[in-house]
């Protein structure tokens, strides 16, 4: 199997890695350094493709997802009740903005 063939891959595994890779691009990262990044955290956390054997199974780890939810929420937590409530206050108003570009 050469490198970078996805064939041994779970249909799972590859949704996974999909759903990261759009992550990391709406967030301004490259394509192709999104889908780099996205089929690492799906080894990571699942211990890559398919391997034929008995016991060749590896428990999945969620180690890469936990750790960005703390990373988050340790940034939320360090931000002031001013700082969160004008954040709110400003994703309400843009949330209003484009329900009503929708509609039009």
């Amino acid at each position: 199997m050469p490198r970078g063939d996805k064939s041994k891959y779970t249909d799972k595994q590859k949704r996974q890695a999909e759903h990261i890779e759009e992550s990391y691009e709406s967030r301004g990262v490259r394509e192709d350094e999104a889908e780099r990044r996205a089929w690492a955290t799906v080894n990571k956390s699942t211990g890559g493709g398919k391997k034929s054997g008995s016991g060749r199974g590896k428990p999945v780890s969620h180690a890469s997802s936990e750790k960005g939810g703390s990373k988050g929420g340790a940034a939320s937590a360090a931000r002031t009740p001013e700082q969160r409530s004008a954040s709110a206050k400003k994703a309400a108003a843009t949330r209003k903005r484009n329900r009503e570009a929708r509609s039009k």
